[in-house]
């Protein structure tokens, strides 16, 4: 009988082919399942076994993924939020937000930039589509920024850098996939998620502010002529703010709070953003349509990320490669901190030329056995790897929040500024990193309080 031996080196090779065919442009979800069908029938192949060309264990392992990650109750969050964030998306809810939150801050130094951020952050919780959140603010808050004179630097950095806030702020898409992928439990991520993601937040208004009180030119105050009443702010502020920032506390309350689990959150809040969209008499047909439709394509892309990861680890780790990169940690001697540096320096640098779905789904799970080996505690680290996943939307080449934003405004700014006005803020996400490292409590204090057993 034939016995096959784990060839680590086979495992390298494998991993190196699936990073050169997604450099090439290759699908990911697609490379994963074909790059683990390929070498997983290597590694399962058996002469003694075998009677036909089919008769192979990774057809089998394929197709319990698929069964597996289909019948997650976790990943059911995923298309009810999504939902949830294109129909208020689509309602136009966003619009009247940055308007309303745009009048309210006008005494603040770069108040459009302020109001823009704040609007991120808020259609953030809506939503963790990054791609929706910069696609639309850099239509709706980008022009008026550049109309009342400001910097194009600046608007892009301020665009780019609060669209991304969606993938740290909960409910976000990407902590129910890292729930996944950890085996944690996903409301004490969301609620390790909270403060950081305030945090961040503050940070990037605090640079504006500051940078606008120390060079006026960047970010101009607006005319007396343009500010309304104070009876008109307030009302507009009202009707916009407080429905939206209610569903918000409502889905994120009965999470927290374990009154629901996040499938169920995000099925009230689903049903919340309908109410909503007919409230503001924006509920028509099409933007329902597109809404689902936005919701059908998106979650069978992540399921599908799901079933191909988990083939391509499978078939990785049988083939001996996370014990290669195991071995190497554990060879070194080194600290929890050096750990921490050294994990997060390797993931920023993925940044550059990978999205955060890659770095997720194929290099995290090789550091997470590491995590209680060099005794972190995986909800910091859980955290420090999603405030590092913002870099990979920010870091040039690669900068998606960059494209998108030159998507929708390539006649009216280069890439080259875009990039330029993005360093800041990625500067800030450093420094953000740096801050949690020191006071780790701005991530664990809250599930501790909330969740103490």
């Amino acid at each position: 009988m034939y016995f096959y031996i784990p060839d680590p080196a086979v495992a390298m090779i494998m991993l190196v082919f699936f990073l050169g065919a997604v450099l090439l442009g290759f699908p990911i979800a697609f490379t994963l399942m074909a790059v683990g069908i390929g070498f997983g029938y290597y590694a399962y192949f058996d002469w003694a076994l075998m009677e036909h060309l089919f008769d192979n264990r990774i057809f089998k392992l394929f197709v319990q993924n698929t069964y597996t990650v289909m019948d997650n109750n976790v990943l059911t969050a995923v298309p009810l939020f999504l939902f949830m964030g294109y129909l208020v998306e689509r309602a136009g809810i966003v619009s009247r937000l940055f308007f309303a939150i745009r009048l309210a801050s006008h005494k603040l130094p770069a108040s459009m930039a302020v109001a823009a951020l704040i609007t991120c952050a808020l259609f953030s919780t809506a939503t963790g589509i990054i791609g929706a959140v910069v696609t639309l603010m850099g239509l709706l808050a980008w022009p008026a920024m550049i109309k009342a004179g400001y910097d194009k630097k600046f608007s892009s950095g301020v665009i780019c850098a609060g669209g991304c806030l969606g993938i740290l702020i909960p409910p976000s898409i990407m902590l129910i996939v890292y729930s996944v992928i950890a085996q944690l439990s996903p409301l004490r991520l969301f609620a390790a998620a909270i403060f950081p993601g305030l945090l961040l937040a503050f940070l990037y208004i605090l640079y504006s502010v500051s940078l606008a009180l120390i060079n006026p030119k960047v970010a101009p105050k607006p005319s007396k002529e343009e500010i309304p009443p104070i009876g008109k702010i307030i009302k507009e502020v009202f009707v916009s703010f407080v429905p939206l920032f209610t569903l918000i506390l409502l889905v994120l309350g009965t999470i927290l709070a374990g009154l629901a689990t996040p499938a169920e959150a995000a099925a009230v809040g689903a049903f919340g953003s309908i109410v909503l969209a007919f409230f503001y008499k924006t509920l028509k047909w099409d933007n329902f349509k597109d809404a689902v439709f936005l919701t059908a394509k998106t979650s069978a892309m992540i399921m599908w990320l799901f079933v191909g990861s988990w083939t391509f680890a499978s078939v990785f780790s049988y083939l001996g490669g996370h014990e290669v990169f195991e071995h190497f940690f554990k060879s070194i001697d080194m600290a929890p901190w050096q750990f921490l540096v050294l994990t997060q320096l390797i993931i920023f640098l993925l940044g550059w030329p990978l999205e955060w779905t890659e770095i997720l789904i194929i290099f995290v799970p090789i550091f997470l056995p590491l995590v209680e080996f060099f005794g972190v505690n995986p909800y910091l680290f859980a955290m420090l790897i999603a405030l590092n996943l913002q870099t990979s939307f920010l870091t040039p080449p690669m900068a998606m929040s960059a494209y998108y934003l030159k998507g929708v405004q390539s006649q009216n700014v280069e890439l080259m500024e875009i990039f330029k006005g993005i360093i800041p803020f990625l500067g800030i996400v450093i420094f953000a990193m740096v801050l949690m490292y020191i006071f780790p409590e701005i991530a664990l204090w809250l599930p501790e309080k909330l969740f103490a057993d």
